[in-house]
């Protein structure tokens, strides 16, 4: 009998491999004849890897809405120094980010954007999984803890308009996909060791798999090395499982448990001219920080029918963050060796997020329909007093050693946060719809505690000691909306709007930490605005991907710094609420399939473009001299561009990054003072190149970052690590070896 075989579906076969003697099922054209034939030998060539790693997310994806929003889905895939969880490299491929870079393997990420402050990520909402990760979505939304890239599959980010469905905040939805238990295996192992420059080790090892209708997946990351610059060792363990079952086609439950702890000497910032002398420099050998985080969550998920879906995202958090150093408004000032300054920040938090998704028909034509609810709770506090006069990192307080530290408080903050969200996808036809979203927010925050003046005389005789008690509650509530549109003439193109409205709480971190750096405003209060996005995206041909966008923000009450005189003749730097201030932009990405225009057979190539002009403008302000300037952490231009070669097993990236110029305060400083907490930060760039190379099980990949050696610094820390000047890596080298089975 002769077989006829007219298609071989091998798009599910994800490597290249020989599989000898092996029986292959043949179908004949009627369908009503099957055998089998062993071949000696048959190779199986992959489909091409998908080179271009950012998509957009469709109306709906996961269950959450995604129509109508700048919205941008990040595959993981052969990205490049994935080790190093290197955030310039992760995004490059994302418009108008600003990246903080201030240690060597992104022990914490620290992005922003649009006029953001990337410090710690604290303007996203910042999720992994689709539960919130921060300290305190609410009070202190800062992220301490970042799953290493590694373990990641794809990452989502959605601008201003996710104010609505994740929260209030002005940045969006950050939202980090750990990769699920593989089917069809009962264990998987994956392992990878990266040696780098500066004596880095690191280990990732994950195991996953499945058995029945239960899945697993489990990682381990350790860290360690010694940093580029003087007094800036670090050791990291981060471990995480993640268990689900499936009690039937229609309900899923899972739960996961992350734990992270590490602990790194902090070397501290430096002044203009300090960093200009030399970067690797430290006068600090006595300043640590240390994060011990606890993440848990359960999810339960339920198919009601084919057109309602609802799911339960229940998390808690119990977390610190210690920091013992010596600190001092006076970067240059050399250590004292007396008793260090001592922070300790307890979190303890629990929410509930629920979610329904129902489809349904709007008179002849489909709609989708997305409602939930969240309750959080929070209970924070903070404690600032003496720590030892050591050099290790002892993080217990010596208050019988110095009992007129000057600088002693405790504050207890428990937050309330209940909110009720709605969208809705209305079609009017395949090409057109609307999504009109109202969320409605009742916060509730609390700082109870107290505060210690001291002052002493020139022979440091103490002559006064009083404990100021601090009570204070903020009750409020209110209604943002917001309304999107999308329309596709024809597959492939794409025109989206959103207008939402955004807020951000004034959080406990900006009104009770004393900082020898600056003083805050008494009356800083809450910031709220709104966010435009208009853009068309989509492809030609799938030689050529683009999204180009334009953007506005309206942003009331922003908090900054300012330069404030004060009638003694000191100058001080102060927090508080500077003024409104309107932040326009024009965003563009594209991405160019160079093998398919140039028709090129052997090897695919891509090149991409990535492009922000932004302008900025105070236009309201009670302080003088800020009407009319710039808005802090604005680059003009923001530019990156990047080439990725893939040819059989190899495949090479070549980046190249430039940020123009930005201020730090709303004075717009061009010159330090003896903090280096304000100032400009001058304009850089930074050129990367990786390779990797798959074979079979194995891979290995090098790479060398900031190619070209330049000196560069991307941020002025108003606290931990600084205060002042930390100054990024310089030209580094690693190397990884990954092995699975």
């Amino acid at each position: 009998m002769t077989l006829k075989v007219y298609k071989y579906i091998i798009g599910l076969f994800f490597s290249v491999f020989i599989i000898p003697g092996q029986n292959i099922l043949l179908v004949s054209e009627s369908m009503n004849t099957v055998d089998t034939l062993e071949l000696d030998e048959i190779e199986l060539i992959e489909n091409r890897k998908k080179l271009s790693q950012f998509e957009y997310s469709k109306d709906v994806f996961n269950y959450q809405i995604y129509s109508g929003k700048k919205n941008e889905l990040i595959i993981l895939d052969n990205k490049s120094s994935l080790s190093l969880n290197n955030a310039r490299q992760l995004y490059n491929q994302t418009v108008s980010l600003n990246i903080y870079e201030t240690d060597d393997v992104g022990l914490q990420l620290n992005i922003g954007g649009r006029g953001l402050n990337p410090k710690r990520t604290s303007n996203f909402n910042v999720r992994q999984n689709y539960y919130d990760i921060s300290a305190d979505p609410l009070g202190y939304p800062e992220s301490y803890y970042v799953p290493p890239f590694e373990c990641l599959s794809s990452v989502e980010l959605i601008r201003g308009a996710a104010s609505l469905q994740y929260g209030t905040q002005f940045g969006g939805f950050l939202n980090f996909n750990i990769k699920k238990p593989i089917r069809n295996k009962k264990i998987e192992i994956l392992t990878r060791n990266t040696l780098a420059s500066n004596s880095m080790f690191s280990n990732f090892t994950s195991i996953s798999g499945s058995v029945k209708n239960v899945g697993y997946y489990i990682f381990n990351n350790y860290k360690k090395g010694d940093g580029f610059r003087d007094n800036s060792q670090y050791e990291s363990e981060n471990f995480y499982s993640f268990l689900s079952y499936r009690i039937n086609d229609n309900i899923n439950i899972s739960f996961e448990f992350t734990y992270l702890d590490y602990l790194a000497q902090q070397p501290g910032g430096l002044t203009d001219f300090m960093f200009d002398e030399n970067i690797f420099q430290s006068n600090r050998e006595r300043n640590w920080f240390k994060v011990k985080w606890l993440l848990y969550n359960s999810q339960f998920s339920y198919n009601i029918s084919e057109s309602t879906h609802i799911s339960l995202n229940a998390f808690m958090l119990n977390a610190a963050r210690y920091a013992v150093g010596f600190r001092t408004n006076r970067v240059d000032q050399l250590d004292s060796f007396e008793e260090r300054d001592l922070l300790v920040t307890n979190f303890d938090n629990i929410g509930i997020e629920t979610k329904i998704m129902h489809r349904y028909n709007f008179f002849k034509y489909k709609s989708v329909l997305l409602l939930g609810n969240k309750l959080f709770t929070g209970k924070n506090s903070t404690e600032q007093g003496p720590g030892s006069n050591g050099f290790d990192p002892n993080f217990d307080y010596q208050y019988a050693l110095y009992p007129n530290y000057s600088d002693q408080s405790h504050y207890s903050n428990p937050n309330k946060n209940a909110a009720f969200f709605v969208e809705n996808i209305f079609y009017f036809n395949d090409k057109l719809n609307i999504i009109p979203g109202v969320r409605f927010e009742f916060i509730e925050t609390n700082s109870n505690g107290y505060y210690r003046n001291i002052n002493t005389d020139a022979a440091g005789n103490v002559i006064l000691n009083e404990l100021i008690n601090s009570n204070s509650k903020n009750t409020r509530s209110f209604l943002l909306c917001g309304l999107g549109s999308s329309y596709s003439p024809f597959e492939a193109f794409e025109i989206y709007s959103n207008l939402s409205q955004n807020y951000r709480a004034v959080t406990f971190a900006d009104i009770n930490i004393v900082n020898p750096s600056f003083i805050i405003d008494p009356n800083i209060g809450d910031e709220n605005g709104y966010t435009f996005d208009f853009g068309i995206r989509g492809n030609i041909n799938q030689k050529i991907i683009y999204d180009l966008s334009l953007f506005h923000i309206f942003y009331n009450n922003r908090i900054g710094f300012i330069q404030r005189a004060f009638s003694d003749g000191s100058v001080k730097n102060e927090k508080g609420n500077v003024g409104d201030a309107q932040i326009s932009g024009y965003e563009s990405l594209l991405s160019f399939s160079l093998h398919d225009i140039l028709n090129f057979k052997s090897f695919d190539f891509v090149y991409y473009i990535n492009t922000s002009f932004i302008n900025s403008e105070y236009i309201d302000s009670r302080e003088n001299g800020v009407v009319g300037n710039s808005v802090e952490f604005v680059p003009k231009l923001n530019f990156k561009t990047g080439l990725k070669l893939h040819y059989k097993r190899l495949i090479a990236n070549l980046q190249y990054s430039y940020l123009d110029s930005q201020f730090t305060d709303a004075t717009n400083s061009i010159n330090s003072d003896l903090s280096g907490v304000i100032g400009q930060i001058p304009a850089y760039n930074v050129l990367d190149l990786s390779l990797l190379y798959e074979f079979n099980n194995l891979k290995l990949e090098f790479g060398v970052n900031n190619l070209l050696d330049n000196y560069y610094f991307t941020t002025r820390a108003t606290g931990y690590p600084g205060p002042g000047i930390i100054p990024s890596i310089n030209r580094n080298y690693y190397f990884t070896l990954e092995f699975k089975f």
